[in-house]
Protein backbone atom coordinates (compact mmCIF):
# COMPACT_ATOMS: atom_id res chain seq x y z
CA UNK A 1 0.00 0.00 0.00
CA UNK A 2 1.45 3.31 -1.00
CA UNK A 3 -0.24 6.54 0.10
CA UNK A 4 -3.23 6.18 -2.26
CA UNK A 5 -5.49 4.49 0.28
CA UNK A 6 -5.86 7.45 2.66
CA UNK A 7 -6.18 10.52 0.45
CA UNK A 8 -8.64 12.77 2.24
CA UNK A 9 -9.94 13.68 5.65
CA UNK A 10 -13.71 13.24 5.78
CA UNK A 11 -14.32 14.34 9.36
CA UNK A 12 -12.51 15.73 12.37
CA UNK A 13 -13.90 15.25 15.88
CA UNK A 14 -13.27 18.22 18.14
CA UNK A 15 -13.84 17.45 21.81
CA UNK A 16 -15.57 20.19 23.81
CA UNK A 17 -16.69 20.58 27.40
CA UNK A 18 -19.75 22.81 26.66
CA UNK A 19 -21.57 21.82 23.46
CA UNK A 20 -23.94 24.81 23.41
CA UNK A 21 -21.12 27.33 23.85
CA UNK A 22 -18.94 25.58 21.25
CA UNK A 23 -21.83 25.33 18.76
CA UNK A 24 -22.48 29.06 19.08
CA UNK A 25 -18.76 29.78 18.59
CA UNK A 26 -18.42 27.67 15.43
CA UNK A 27 -21.73 28.91 13.98
CA UNK A 28 -21.70 32.59 15.03
CA UNK A 29 -18.02 33.51 15.42
CA UNK A 30 -16.42 31.30 12.76
CA UNK A 31 -19.44 31.32 10.45
CA UNK A 32 -19.19 27.63 9.56
CA UNK A 33 -22.28 26.08 7.95
CA UNK A 34 -24.22 24.25 10.68
CA UNK A 35 -25.58 20.81 9.72
CA UNK A 36 -27.35 19.27 12.75
CA UNK A 37 -27.07 18.14 16.37
CA UNK A 38 -27.78 14.73 17.84
CA UNK A 39 -27.21 13.79 21.46
CA UNK A 40 -23.91 15.33 22.60
CA UNK A 41 -22.75 15.98 19.02
CA UNK A 42 -22.98 18.98 16.67
CA UNK A 43 -21.91 18.87 13.01
CA UNK A 44 -20.56 21.60 10.72
CA UNK A 45 -18.98 21.76 7.27
CA UNK A 46 -15.60 23.35 6.60
CA UNK A 47 -15.07 23.08 2.85
CA UNK A 48 -15.31 19.37 2.10
CA UNK A 49 -14.43 18.32 5.66
CA UNK A 50 -17.12 17.72 8.27
CA UNK A 51 -16.37 18.92 11.82
CA UNK A 52 -18.01 17.04 14.67
CA UNK A 53 -18.14 18.74 18.07
CA UNK A 54 -18.28 16.04 20.74
CA UNK A 55 -19.12 16.94 24.34
CA UNK A 56 -16.94 14.53 26.27
CA UNK A 57 -15.47 14.42 29.75
CA UNK A 58 -12.69 14.04 30.48
CA UNK A 59 -11.36 16.04 27.57
CA UNK A 60 -9.40 13.84 25.11
CA UNK A 61 -7.46 14.51 21.91
CA UNK A 62 -9.32 15.13 18.66
CA UNK A 63 -9.94 12.31 16.19
CA UNK A 64 -9.14 12.30 12.46
CA UNK A 65 -11.56 10.38 10.24
CA UNK A 66 -10.00 9.22 6.96
CA UNK A 67 -12.52 8.90 4.13
CA UNK A 68 -12.21 5.69 2.08
CA UNK A 69 -14.38 4.13 -0.63
CA UNK A 70 -14.26 0.51 0.56
CA UNK A 71 -13.93 0.44 4.33
CA UNK A 72 -13.47 -3.33 4.67
CA UNK A 73 -10.71 -3.45 2.04
CA UNK A 74 -8.97 -0.41 3.56
CA UNK A 75 -9.12 -1.89 7.08
CA UNK A 76 -7.80 -5.24 5.82
CA UNK A 77 -4.86 -3.55 4.06
CA UNK A 78 -3.97 -1.53 7.16
CA UNK A 79 -4.21 -4.63 9.38
CA UNK A 80 -1.78 -6.39 7.04
CA UNK A 81 0.66 -3.55 7.79
CA UNK A 82 0.31 -4.02 11.54
CA UNK A 83 -2.21 -1.28 12.35
CA UNK A 84 -4.08 -2.06 15.59
CA UNK A 85 -7.86 -1.71 15.25
CA UNK A 86 -10.31 -1.15 18.10
CA UNK A 87 -13.25 -2.75 16.27
CA UNK A 88 -14.46 -4.03 12.90
CA UNK A 89 -16.07 -1.84 10.22
CA UNK A 90 -19.68 -1.23 11.25
CA UNK A 91 -22.65 0.91 10.29
CA UNK A 92 -22.97 4.04 12.42
CA UNK A 93 -26.07 5.55 10.81
CA UNK A 94 -28.62 4.87 8.10
CA UNK A 95 -29.38 8.18 6.37
CA UNK A 96 -31.93 8.86 3.60
CA UNK A 97 -29.48 8.40 0.71
CA UNK A 98 -26.57 6.44 2.24
CA UNK A 99 -25.19 4.54 5.21
CA UNK A 100 -22.27 5.83 7.27
CA UNK A 101 -19.72 3.13 8.19
CA UNK A 102 -16.71 3.49 10.50
CA UNK A 103 -13.94 1.57 12.17
CA UNK A 104 -11.46 2.90 14.72
CA UNK A 105 -7.72 2.29 15.09
CA UNK A 106 -4.69 3.61 17.00
CA UNK A 107 -1.60 5.27 15.59
CA UNK A 108 1.92 4.60 16.87
CA UNK A 109 1.38 7.13 19.70
CA UNK A 110 -1.95 5.59 20.78
CA UNK A 111 -4.04 8.41 19.25
CA UNK A 112 -7.50 7.33 18.14
CA UNK A 113 -8.11 7.52 14.37
CA UNK A 114 -10.92 6.25 12.15
CA UNK A 115 -11.77 5.13 8.67
CA UNK A 116 -15.16 6.31 7.40
CA UNK A 117 -17.16 5.40 4.32
CA UNK A 118 -20.45 6.72 3.01
CA UNK A 119 -22.09 3.75 1.28
CA UNK A 120 -24.89 4.49 -1.19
Amino acid sequence: MSGELLTSIGQIAINVSDLQRATEFYREKLGLPFLFTTGNLAFFMCGSVRLMLDQIEPHHASVLYYEVENIQAAADRLKERGVRFEDEPHRIARLPDHELWMTFFRDSENNLMALMSEVR
